[in-house]
């Protein structure tokens, strides 16, 4: 059994105030295969003491300092990659192929374009040409507390850790306890980059103890969260008595519009594949297929073949199955909503409730799709997070534009067409903070964040940056 119960505090390994151990669980066989340590207020505590006391130091290194430190990151990360691609695996469930192509590599990606963004980055500007004397100066905002989620754990660190520090920033972060030994191999690797001690500090724990005690702590003078829209809604309400200032990724029920003139067989492959992807564990996920009514019946025939043809297979093998959902708790929820459906009188035609033939333990689910749903089903509303596709007829633009944004959240979209004006026209019609168009991959630096209740602040490139920094204007500046 893995042992990992030291928290990273100022430049070392920290054993917690109190003990109090937790079993990390492996979801492909339910068994524990690592122990952490779940972290109290006095942990928090003594991290954010030792981020206040880099933070004057660090606030003022120069760009060059910062970005020598991103190469020396950079390096360290890539000599880990086969480690950070084992622990995601095991700790979440993700296909070894997903977890080193993908899971682990977006880190690397991440670091990269942040140090892109890092130097061309503009710190302080005239007002405008009229007003050279009035100076804008972006400085970093202080001690942030970053809390990340378990289903793209090095996604979540690399696009909030980095650009916290890139700025100027000391950080406490506190990885989901669900999927904790990525971000351990992570403090590993930042502990191998000649970073000063105190910027970044690691507690585990769960939401109600560490995540709550860093909301609420005076010492932090921002809060950054990816999660579920309700542990959103908690660390804001928690954040408020200090005023800090709180940035949120939170979930989605995105819309795939698939327009008629659209190339139709790999419009609904392409959906279904991204539907399903990571085990249908990701915000942006396009889970609402809306269909043309005119090419809907032959949409459906086209998504249950496809979804027959998906494989589920144990995450410790290579190839492009999915693997299984990360905890009973999960299993328990998207087995939850599948029945809700049927019982709503959604139209099964691909899965189903239970697990895969051959699986008999594990939290594997059946890729699923649901035809025959409207926008006012439970399967449609609620974010499932699961393998989980409904189709939903629409009769033309306008009714398609309207069950699109029919819904609490805004995250992402997506647009199949052959016209090219049309796929303009409706990418501006819709209410969320991403819009991607024929399969279009969303480009480095660009921004990720969402409408409504999906968040609030925008992460990645020159935007995540800008999320850590307060803004000074300084009247009279010399010239």
């Amino acid at each position: 059994m893995l042992r990992k119960t030291e928290f990273y505090i100022d430049g070392k390994w920290t054993a917690p105030a109190k003990p109090n151990e937790f079993e990390v669980i492996n979801p492909a066989d339910e068994q524990p295969f690592a122990i952490i340590s779940l972290g109290s207020q006095a942990d928090v505590d003594t991290a954010v003491a030792a981020a206040q006391r880099a933070f004057p130091a660090w606030s003022v290194t120069s760009r060059e300092e910062r970005l020598a430190w991103l190469d020396r990151l950079l390096e360290a990360y890539k000599a880990r990659m086969n480690d950070m691609a084992k622990a995601i695996s095991e700790e979440m469930g993700a296909p070894m192929k997903l977890a080193m192509e993908s899971q682990a590599a977006v880190g690397i990606s991440h670091i990269k374009t942040f140090t892109r963004a890092l130097k061309n980055f503009e710190f302080e500007h005239a007002l405008d040409e009229r007003n050279p004397q009035e100076r804008i100066v972006h400085e970093p905002i202080g001690v942030v507390g970053l809390i990340t989620p378990w289903n793209w754990p090095m996604n979540q660190v690399t696009l909030k850790v980095v650009p916290a520090i890139a700025a100027g920033c000391t950080v406490v972060l506190k990885p989901s306890e669900v999927a904790p030994l990525s971000s351990i191999v992570f403090a590993e690797i930042v502990a191998a980059s000649d970073l000063p001690a105190g910027v970044f500090n690691m507690v585990n724990g769960d939401g109600p103890t560490v995540g709550e005690a860093m909301s609420r702590h005076a010492g932090i003078d921002m809060m950054s969260f990816t999660g579920s829209t309700r542990a959103g809604v908690a660390v804001t309400k928690a954040s408020a008595d200090t005023i800090k200032r709180v940035t949120l990724e939170l979930g989605g029920k995105s819309p795939n519009i698939v327009f008629a003139d659209s190339d139709l067989e790999a419009a609904i492959a392409r959906g279904l594949d991204h539907c399903f992807e990571n085990t249908g564990q990701s915000c942006n996920a396009p889970t609402r297929m809306l269909v043309e009514r005119s090419v809907y019946d032959r949409a459906v025939e086209l998504a249950a073949g496809h979804t027959a043809k998906v494989k589920v297979g144990n995450p410790a093998e290579d190839g492009d199955h999915i693997g299984p959902l990360v905890s009973q708790v999960q299993f328990d929820k998207v087995q939850g909503l599948i029945d809700a459906a049927i019982k709503e009188g959604a139209k099964l035609v691909a899965g189903g409730p239970g697990r895969p033939e051959g699986f008999n333990r594990g939290y594997y689910v059946r890729p699923t799709v649901f035809a025959d749903v409207t926008n006012e089903m439970t399967i449609a509303r609620e974010e499932v997070f699961g393998p989980v596709l409904a189709m939903i007829p629409f009769e033309g633009e306008d009714e398609a534009v309207e069950i699109a944004n029919d819904t609490p959240y805004g995250l992402s979209s997506y647009v199949q067409t052959g016209d090219a004006e049309k796929a303009r026209r409706v990418a501006k019609r819709l209410r969320s903070g991403m819009v991607q168009i024929n399969g279009a991959s969303r480009a480095p630096g660009s921004p990720f964040g969402g409408y409504k209740q999906s968040g609030l602040g925008r992460e990645g490139g020159k935007y995540g940056i800008e999320d850590f920094l307060e803004v000074k204007a300084v009247a009279g500046w010399p010239q």
